[in-house]
């Protein structure tokens, strides 16, 4: 959990996707979140949560269901989706959640 919590404090956004083995969905979001990764570059940070080797960080952001997923950047959540989204729609919100953050630089 410690390294968690460091991971999201970083100045780079963080894609923290919340999911489990056995979840259908959750495996059709790996190549959309390579897309993304790809699209965004270092831009970008994407963490995969298995929420049954990780209940402590499930229990932690109350996820009830899988796949979820969370920005998160300088230690703050920034937005919260859950089911199967798009790459581009994935992209968009991530560009949008952490516009402000990106214009203070």
């Amino acid at each position: 959990m410690e390294k968690f919590d460091q991971i999201i404090q970083g100045q780079t956004p963080v894609v923290v996707d919340f999911y489990a083995t056995w979840c259908a969905p959750c495996n059709m979001m790996a190549p959309i979140l390579q897309q993304v990764k790809g699209s965004l570059g270092e831009h970008v940070r994407i963490l995969k949560i298995d929420v049954d080797k990780n209940p402590e960080i499930a229990m932690k952001y109350q996820i009830r269901g899988v796949p979820t997923l969370m920005i998160f950047q300088h230690g703050q959540r920034k937005w919260t989706g859950s089911g199967v989204i798009q790459a581009d729609q994935l992209t968009s919100v991530i560009r949008s959640a952490t516009s402000s953050s990106q214009q203070e630089r």
